[in-house]
């Protein structure tokens, strides 16, 4: 699993008929200080999340695991809206403060 904040949304009115339904979302990787650190990347939303939320997705065959993705041509999907993390007993994020 890869932390990432959304930052984005994608649109497609044209696409593989097995994606129909799924939303697809803009997500770019963060570090435990919240900090961007990695590529943007389109991922399927297994749980409704929305732009700005820190959410954990993963990536590869793991990605076709869930209800929403199984057996679908997808690379990425989002699994979890965080609620909060903390790193060795700091707390580094707490969605109820962020918002």
């Amino acid at each position: 699993m890869i932390i990432g904040r959304v930052v984005g949304t994608l649109v497609s009115t044209r696409k593989e008929p097995e994606l129909e339904g799924l939303t697809l979302l803009l997500v770019r990787e963060i570090d435990a200080e919240l900090k961007e650190v990695g590529k943007v990347v389109v991922c399927a939303d297994a749980v409704g999340a929305g732009t700005g939320e820190v959410v954990l997705y993963a990536a590869g065959s793991s990605a076709r695991q869930t209800k929403a993705t199984q057996n679908k041509p997808v690379d990425h999907v989002i699994m979890a809206i965080v609620d909060q993390f903390d790193v060795a007993g700091r707390l580094c994020y707490d969605k109820a403060k962020d918002d």
